[in-house]
């Protein structure tokens, strides 16, 4: 017999409701950030799932901005990366990337920037360049792209990631995309539109920065999703 509580979570076993998995709790917490609109400029990878999950959910007035060029994207579907054809349609513009980021990012008009990232320390500063020493790295990422750009001249920048040792560290590998520098007067003097990282959504818990040190701080921890007891090994026969 199944029940409206079984039902709501989606996947069932002979045992147990699975509910939902981590990463999509993550995601879910992520676009709620978003409530209430405004202008968002969409990281590639989790960030554009997020961001497409608020529009279509609790900031149907937000407006998504693509490095390629898309100012006001409406994606009939999830765009595949920021190259894909759908966000033209019915977007509110289309410019050239040098335009984008001179006329709308760097003139102080996007008011989020939603980021990935492979590594973050206390500050929020973010590492999607390498894992390991720079000029032989175990792992080579995509790099910046228009993270950086981002990271300075947004208003907020939100960032989303699964937490670990490996990806919350004392020290970056390398330094991507700059964030508080722990010395809220230097902030202050580096002139950028954007106040830095303010929320860290992981697959764990909610962070947010202390205005008076610049450290990151936890808000809320999110309950583990429900998962299913181990099945009993099988019986053997008496026969």
């Amino acid at each position: 017999m199944t029940t409206k509580d079984d039902d709501a979570g989606g996947n069932r076993t002979g045992e147990r409701d699975l509910r939902w998995s981590k990463s999509e709790m993550m995601i879910v917490a992520s676009a709620r950030q978003l409530a209430g609109g405004g202008v968002c400029f969409v990281g590639i990878g989790l960030p554009n799932i997020v961001c497409n999950l608020a529009k279509r959910t609790v900031a149907p007035q937000l407006d998504l901005v693509y490095e390629s060029g898309v100012f006001g994207a409406a994606p009939r579907r999830l765009p595949l990366s920021i190259g894909d054809p759908t966000l033209v349609s019915g977007s509110t513009a289309v410019c050239s990337m040098f335009e984008l980021f001179a006329f709308y990012l760097q003139a102080g008009l996007v008011d989020v920037g939603f980021l990935g990232a492979a590594q973050i320390d206390r500050f929020g500063n973010i590492n999607t360049t390498v894992i390991g020493d720079y000029e032989r790295p175990k792992v080579r990422l995509p790099g910046s792209g228009g993270a950086c750009e981002i990271a300075i001249n947004a208003k907020k920048v939100f960032v989303i990631m699964r937490q670990g040792r490996r990806s919350f560290v004392e020290k970056l590998d390398f330094r991507t995309s700059p964030g508080h520098s722990g010395d809220p007067e230097h902030d202050r003097r580096r002139g950028w539109w954007g106040s830095g990282p303010t929320v860290v959504v992981t697959d764990l818990a909610e962070y947010r920065f202390d205005e008076g040190t610049g450290e990151m701080t936890l808000a809320r921890r999110r309950s583990p999703p429900t998962w299913p007891r181990p099945l009993p090994p099988p019986r053997r026969s008496s026969g």
